[in-house]
């Protein structure tokens, strides 16, 4: 049996990409379900100098006809080829204000925006930025298992951004759970992820609007290779139900990404653990 264990933090932001269970064949009319509680200390925003720490909901669960949730994300598998995996997916890609996370800030005028954002300049580059609303993103995942131990994935999903008219595709290789002692096992990622000019422009970019309201300079990034990550999770069993599952995650951003005038610091670390229960 594959692998079926892999919990994601269920409010984590669109900096992690969207993460698939393995298959798990069980009984018709059943379902694999955990659920839990984290915490998780990531950059305010991808490519922020800062770091905020966040208390989390955890939740994975996948069903025996194939549906699954996992954190942000859920779909459902199609193959019956055991070295196989592909479906439907939807994400929900996380909104991102002025502090650099989601949530609702109060509005102001025109004319205290610009010395407000003139005296946050130097501590915060979103200052005077305009919010991106939170998306559905909908697309597809493929997986292939080289063996038992290795597995590539990838998935495609299209709908994020300002306009909705944003698209990313991750390509990743995973090394599946490895035993390292008596109730403990590891597993590693690595990957990158592609974009098309407009998630850019939503995220990383600065139009006229928005340089007159931040003092930002102008700057329209293109599409291409967004950023490359590597990660580890270790799993350590606590009893017949309960887990401790802790996640790192190194993130580094390229090309035009990395040169906008929003990018304080390219590469980011995010680390999160949480308890969990299997029902």
């Amino acid at each position: 049996m594959k692998q079926f264990f892999a919990l994601a933090l269920a409010a984590a932001s669109g900096v992690a990409s969207a993460q698939t269970p393995a298959t798990n064949p069980m009984p018709d009319g059943s379902h694999d379900m955990y659920a839990g509680l984290g915490a998780m200390s990531r950059a305010r925003y991808e490519g922020a100098a800062n770091t905020k720490t966040s208390v989390l909901p955890v939740l994975q669960v996948q069903w025996s006809n194939g549906i699954f949730i996992s954190g942000m994300s859920a779909g459902m598998h199609l193959s019956t080829d055991p070295t196989l995996e592909f479906g439907p997916l939807v994400s929900l890609h996380a909104s991102r204000d002025e502090s650099g996370s989601g949530g609702i800030i109060d509005g102001v005028g025109v004319a205290t925006m610009m010395p407000l954002a003139a005296r946050m300049r130097r501590d915060n580059p979103l200052a005077g930025m305009p919010d991106v609303d939170a998306r559905l993103e909908g697309g597809a995942f493929l997986n292939y298992y080289l063996n038992p131990a290795w597995r590539l994935t990838s998935s495609v999903l299209i709908g994020s951004g300002s306009e909705r008219d944003g698209a990313r595709m991750t390509l990743g290789v995973q090394r599946l759970a490895v035993a390292i002692a008596p109730q403990h096992t590891m597993s590693f990622h690595a990957g990158l992820t592609l974009v098309n000019r407009d998630y850019n422009q939503s995220y990383f970019g600065v139009n006229e609007n928005d340089a007159w309201s931040s003092d930002n300079p102008v700057y329209r990034p293109g599409g291409g290779l967004k950023d490359v990550h590597v990660g580890a999770r270790w799993n350590w069993a606590l009893g017949p139900s309960w887990m401790l599952t802790t996640n790192v995650q190194a993130t580094r951003l390229t090309g035009s990404v990395r040169r906008s005038p929003l990018v304080e610091r390219p590469t980011n670390v995010t680390v999160s653990t949480a308890f969990a229960y299997r029902f």
